[in-house]
């Protein structure tokens, strides 16, 4: 018998498309839960057609933010701008534990499918909702949003600017997005332990934004306890934060105590730094770090590799690690031994797609393998027979009507 997960028989519909929902539904599913995406029919959702696209089975092309966040669901192409499509989506709802949607602000209301509605429907419903700025008092609340936006707006990018330098941006590879879809997680979790205790559904309210600055809230912080900079200074924070050149790249050390500063100098071959009093504290280290430092580590390192000499440091307690490009990722043997990512083949041909794992490891719960991902509407007659009774020729007229696909 194979060993349940631990949310196993818990049903999920998902109105997802790109990044923020489907990172979290795509927890949920690793973790054992049933989930079922709603996708419009023709093209769906916009994930599909993310650039680099590859072929899939059914000869359709399949982007590559879709191909990251499909794995193991089940999908339903459903017209829900159809009223029809609509009451498909109503009329499901009481047979599933959680509904969830990312369509943007005010959508799935306009749709007819937001909470109001699909509570009346199914009143024990879990009913997560992610957009940019939430769904409550906030003067964004309408506006748009992508991962850079909120990423922005949290400071993260105005402390990470280089002086008299744009911004940079995205440089987190949608970090916005992804603390959403984790943070929807935890809310779905905490909804469905609530119900068992009162027996009550409830709605969960993500703002990328909120997330953003949660994760971030070192900007803030800092800045209420006095580190504050003018807005083209460079930045100064008290300790060593520097990337260093090895022969064949970059590797970065991170510094905030004495007795680290002191291993950092023995092991790169200087310790006379430790008796140097321009060196004693970590606003020395930050002020020294370019006419001292700099030169001194990025000789010691000219004649090894990033990975050794951040292993050299790293063995003597300093905590250091290579700068990798996506091919050291790939080959890292960490990602490997906690398979961090999973080829997934593809039907055209070629290298196979790599996506990450699941980061949740559980001494009880075997690794998810699953590298399958659905076709649109793949699942739509089965799901359709099964929670609604739907018949052939009524699944006829609704797709021949562009309800369904």
């Amino acid at each position: 018998m194979s060993t349940p997960r631990p949310l196993t028989g818990v049903s999920v519909l998902a109105l997802e498309q790109l990044q923020s929902l489907p990172v979290g539904t795509q927890m949920l599913s690793r973790l054992g839960a049933d989930v079922v995406r709603i996708e419009p029919p023709g093209s769906g959702e916009a994930g599909r057609g993310a650039i680099p696209t590859m072929t899939d089975r059914d000869g359709k092309p399949a982007g590559a933010t879709f191909l990251r966040y499909a794995l193991g669901k089940r999908c339903i192409a459903i017209d829900y701008a159809n009223p029809r499509g609509r009451d498909l989506i109503l009329a499901l709802a009481p047979r599933f534990d959680v509904a969830c949607e990312n369509l943007g602000p005010g959508r799935a209301d306009r749709f007819g499918i937001g909470y109001a509605a699909m509570s009346a429907a199914a009143p024990r419903l879990i009913y997560a909702s992610i957009s940019g700025f939430g769904a409550g008092d906030s003067p964004y609340a309408n506006w748009p949003a992508y991962a850079g936006v909120v990423e922005a707006m949290s400071g993260t990018y105005e402390y990470a600017r280089l002086p008299h330098e744009p911004p940079v941006i995205g440089p987190m590879c949608g970090m916005g997005d992804t603390v959403a879809g984790l943070n929807a997680v935890i809310g779905i979790l905490a909804g469905l332990r609530h119900r068992e205790l009162t027996g009550a559904g409830q709605f969960v309210d993500i703002a990328m934004y909120d997330g953003v600055v949660h994760v971030c809230d070192l900007i803030p912080n800092y800045w209420s306890m006095g580190l504050r900079r003018e807005m083209d200074e460079p930045r100064r924070l008290p300790g060593l934060f520097k990337g260093f050149r090895a022969s064949d790249g970059w590797f970065i050390v991170t510094i905030v105590r004495r007795h680290q500063f002191e291993r950092f100098a023995r092991t790169v071959g200087h310790d006379e730094w430790l008796d140097d009093p321009a060196l004693q504290g970590s606003w020395d280290w930050e002020d020294r770090a370019e006419d001292v430092i700099r030169p001194a580590v990025e000789a010691w390192a000219a004649t090894l590799g990033k990975a050794e000499a951040a292993a050299a440091l790293a063995e003597a307690g300093v905590a250091a690690g290579p700068c990798h490009s996506a091919a050291d990722i790939s080959n890292d043997p960490h990602v490997r031994a906690r398979s961090m990512l999973i080829e997934v083949p593809r039907p055209d041909g070629g290298q196979p797609v790599l996506v990450a794992g699941n980061p949740v490891k559980m001494s009880a719960v075997p690794e998810d393998d699953r590298t399958d991902t659905p076709l649109l509407g793949e699942h739509t007659d089965k799901i359709l027979r099964d929670a609604l009774g739907l018949r052939d020729d009524d699944l006829a007229t609704l797709r021949r009507d562009g309800v369904i696909g």
